[in-house]
């Protein structure tokens, strides 16, 4: 469905729109459970259009509760219904996006294929031979059917990502805890995270914006630190795997891998060759080690009824042959796998990998449901333990199978990923991180000397703005040059650019700045107030006349 605002108005429209698209798709594998198109309507009916989110219909995936409606995480047998949403699902309505229903997907989250689910199969939206990848199938193929305009899926090895990639849609996959995980029933707590998937990556983003932030009801949920980089430096660093590392790889994927690398340094990006094995290796602790007593815990005690996927039960069984120790051991071989990871990917701004290394048949999962399953997340499943976050972006298909590719980066550092994927795209960038702004007039200019302090410390460059008409510039005698900004009687507009930055950033400029520069609020042409460069009293040259630094400067 179109996304553009001009076009959320009419949510009514875009409701029998959305209906009729199920009734053409005939896909009834995507929906555990489909609210009545009535009751869909009467909300319509109350939507605010001044809301962010208004006019947008999203799915839920079935182990995400939303009032009213049973959750079964694929299980019949453990289906509950909630008096209350998720937070994440509450955020979303709040700002005016419908739910249209819930999903299948992978039982109890533990799958990449889309096919362990006794609603079952989800087949690709493209072609239905194949599979829709899991365990958020049924989410991705409703956006990538046209019927929902974004999707809530969740995230442990790969299933916010894989899905996006073979169905042709963005994934992103935050830092653990920016959205909070309470209502979603838990697959392996620990690394658990609800994702969104979505046609393009602007809207992605904004509805994942309207998700982040701590809750109350969920104990792991982090807010953004002070520190976080708003944006990828202009020439990013970026690794890529070897060639050995890249073994899994269907070889009808190899040229649009090289074409997605082509891509990236199209966009002014350098890519260096590195030996990644250690994180794929690190990857293997999620379903190989003592880390399945999550999972056991969990849901251990709901995979012995005919309704069990016996996949799955089989997978979760496994826990019973590690023991508290081999956990604990575990655990720390985690911690070290996360110190070794810092330090490959240090003097990196991010990762590039393959999303997933296959797109395979159901036919093909059939046959060896474990190891196909396996084999897909090979360049996923490390990325929740090792604490990082990813965006996956569609990378170009071959026949009816589809290929992506993923951004990834560490924890908080999600807004460059998303950058450095726009880039890409060719497209702008959506802002997803909270930012604190900071206009300047001189030597701190795009193209100026000092511009590299800002962009060293992740700011990112929101625009021109000019100086309401009360503002004089003098030029300092120092080394580079630098101009002096003062708020007088008779001044005039003084051209300059806004840039946003995280807190801690602002900071630094505070307590770097020589005498007599300081920080202070500055009114701006359209009458607002934010904080720049400034001084209180007139010091050097003159030179409001040229019309500000860069005519001065050039």
């Amino acid at each position: 469905m179109d996304n553009e605002t001009g076009d959320r108005v009419n949510t009514a429209a875009r409701v029998e729109a959305a209906y009729a698209r199920i009734g053409e798709a005939d896909r009834p594998e995507v929906w555990i459970s489909l609210r009545d198109k009535a009751d869909v309507l009467a909300e319509a009916a109350s939507i605010d259009e001044g809301l962010p989110l208004a006019g947008l219909l999203f799915a839920a995936k079935d182990n995400i509760d939303v009032a009213g409606l049973p959750t079964t995480a694929a299980c019949p047998s453990f289906a509950y219904t909630p008096d209350r949403d998720a937070t994440a699902v509450a955020r979303l309505r709040a700002a005016g996006a419908i739910c249209l229903g819930k999903t299948n997907l992978d039982q109890f989250a533990t799958g990449l294929v889309g096919t362990r689910s006794p609603y079952g199969p989800v087949r690709a939206a493209a072609d239905p031979a194949r599979i829709s990848g899991g365990s958020s199938s049924g989410s991705a193929v409703a956006v990538a059917l046209s019927i929902a305009d974004f999707a809530l899926g969740t995230d442990t090895a790969g299933s916010g990502r894989v899905p996006a990639a073979l169905n042709g849609l963005t994934g992103i996959k935050a830092s653990l805890g920016l959205v909070p995980v309470d209502g979603v029933v838990p697959a392996c707590p620990s690394y658990d995270c609800l994702t969104v998937f979505a046609p393009d990556l602007a809207l992605a983003a904004e509805a994942l914006r309207v998700m982040t932030g701590p809750s109350p009801r969920d104990p792991a949920s982090r807010p953004w630190p002070a520190d976080l980089p708003l944006a990828a430096p202009p020439a990013p660093r970026i690794a890529v795997p070897l060639d050995a590392d890249l073994a899994a790889l269907d070889p009808d994927f190899q040229p649009l891998w090289r074409d997605a690398l082509a891509r990236f340094t199209a966009a002014g990006a350098e890519l260096v060759p590195i030996d990644v094995q250690p994180l794929l290796d690190a990857a293997l602790l999620l379903y190989e080690g003592a880390l399945l007593a999550e999972r056991a815990a969990a849901f251990g005690t709901r995979i012995t009824g005919p309704d069990a996927d016996p996949i799955v039960a089989e997978i979760v069984r496994g826990a019973g042959k590690f023991t508290g120790a081999d956990l604990v051991a575990d655990q720390q071989r985690l911690r070290e796998a996360r110190l070794q990871a810092a330090d490959i990917l240090d003097g990196f701004d991010a990762l590039l990998l393959p999303t997933a290394p296959l797109h395979p048949t159901i036919a093909e999962v059939q046959a060896d449901p474990i190891a196909v399953n396996a084999a897909m997340g090979t360049y996923t499943n490390f990325v929740n333990l090792l604490d990082m976050a990813a965006v996956a972006v569609p990378a170009g298909t071959t026949g009816t199978k589809g290929f992506g590719v993923s951004v990834i980066v560490p924890a908080f550092h999600d807004q460059v990923a998303i950058d450095l994927a726009a880039r890409y795209q060719d497209a702008p960038a959506p802002l997803l991180a909270p930012a604190a702004e900071l206009v300047v007039f001189g030597a701190h200019l795009t193209g100026m000397p000092l511009n590299h302090q800002l962009t060293a410390l992740g700011a990112r460059l929101a625009g021109p703005v000019a100086t309401a008409p009360a503002y004089r510039m003098y030029e300092l005698d120092t080394t580079p040059p630098k101009p002096l900004v003062v708020r007088t009687g008779d001044g005039a507009s003084l051209p300059g650019e806004r840039w946003l930055l995280s807190p801690a950033a602002l900071g630094t400029f505070l307590t770097a700045l020589p005498a007599p520069m300081t920080l202070g609020k500055v009114e701006l042409a359209d009458g607002t107030w934010t904080t720049g460069f400034v001084a209180n009293t007139p010091e050097g040259e003159d030179i409001t006349a040229t019309g500000g630094w860069r005519a001065r400067r050039g």
